[in-house]
């Protein structure tokens, strides 16, 4: 079958678990997921977006208004999909969807009167990636890389965080990437802020960059620094701790692995190179996917770890932070972010060789 059709086949095995005859799908992630990769949105920060899916046991249809339709009918395709469209004017939107369901026992993933909550449902259908989906995201991973290195190789002393900020934006989108998180952190902002959201202070020395870029619904993140300048030894072995504690994350993301096994391997990493209270400081990360985190790493936490599945780990110790986007694969871990010509530190463990992004020292 294509990736539609399994993806229907999905969700009608999910209609005939819950004796139901339709399914609503208003969730931008859950429009992206069904629909092979198509936007939804026009505010890139909405949840629910400007389209609604309505898939019934035997037909299914998109339904909008008069704005939106012929940008989804034509430029995303989705006619040539197979999908039908309810078109209403944009000023009659209201009863669509009850008119169209009137009689029938439905659930949806949002809150819609007198239908079934499905959302925890179809977040579990999102957490496997298809091969279609897989190869997508490779291409995410590595168009994020690219925006990230090309924005830091551009950046100078004396730049403003927000300027950096619009450097890395305009390389992203530039390359069919829409940057949903974009934090650019300088100086002594690093050890005060995990989440440095860009302000007007100017770069002295040090620069943090990270990016959540998102393209056909699916999100890869990354970080980056960079250091104007000779590193303080005190810097050098924060970064040679967190090469190896983020080593730990991503060899233990196995399968036959739970989350909550993964972080505690990352948490005694952090005890065993010296920086055992640091991890309570952040969120470790996760499970990624259609949104940056599709299932948080927690205590407790028993989701086991797939092939097919997506992750980006984020340890840091004050002042630095390393991150990366990690494809779970049959036989090795990928790393979908990987930016080959960056500085590495090389960390052997179990049997093999992980590189690490260091600091880039410009002197």
């Amino acid at each position: 079958m294509s990736e539609l059709e399994t993806k229907l086949a999905k969700l009608h095995e999910v209609l005939e678990a819950g004796g139901l005859e339709a399914v609503v799908l208003r969730r931008v992630t859950n429009f992206a997921w069904a629909t092979c990769g198509v936007a939804s949105y026009v505010n890139v920060a909405d949840a629910f977006g400007v389209a609604s899916l309505l898939i019934t046991r035997t037909g299914k249809c998109v339904i909008t208004d008069n704005m939106e339709a012929r940008r989804l009918q034509q430029e995303q395709h989705l006619v040539e999909q197979g999908w039908d469209f309810e078109v209403a004017p944009w000023y009659e939107q209201g009863g669509a969807i009850q008119e169209l369901t009137r009689g029938m026992p439905i659930g949806a993933d949002y809150p819609l009167p007198g239908a079934a909550d499905l959302e925890p449902e179809l977040a579990r259908l999102r957490r496997t990636l298809l091969p279609e989906e897989v190869e997508r995201f490779r291409q995410v991973g590595r168009a994020s890389a690219e925006a990230i290195d090309a924005a830091i190789m551009s950046i100078q002393p004396g730049w403003r965080e927000q300027q950096i900020a619009g450097l890395l934006a305009r390389e992203a989108l530039s390359r069919g990437l829409e940057p949903i998180v974009n934090l650019v952190g300088t100086d002594e902002r690093l050890t005060q802020y995990r989440h440095p959201v860009p302000t007007d202070q100017r770069l002295r020395r040090q620069a943090m960059v990270v990016l959540s870029g998102r393209k056909w619904g699916l999100v890869a993140s990354v970080t980056r620094m960079v250091y104007f300048g000779r590193m303080p030894d005190d810097l050098r072995q924060k970064e040679s701790a967190l090469a190896h504690i983020h080593a730990h994350f991503i060899t233990a993301t196995r399968p036959g692995r739970t989350l909550d096994q993964v972080l505690q391997e990352g948490i005694e990493a952090y005890q065993y190179y010296g920086y055992p209270a640091e991890w309570r400081q952040q969120e470790q990360g996760g499970m990624a996917g259609y949104q940056p985190r599709e299932l948080q790493a927690n205590l407790g936490e028993r989701e086991p770890v797939m092939v097919g599945q997506v992750y980006v780990w984020c340890p840091s110790v004050s002042g630095m932070r390393s991150e990366d986007t990690i494809l779970v694969g049959e036989y090795d871990n990928e790393i979908l972010t990987a930016i080959p010509r960056w500085p590495f530190t090389k960390v052997s463990l179990r049997g093999r060789t992980i590189d690490r992004p260091r600091i880039l020292e410009i002197t």
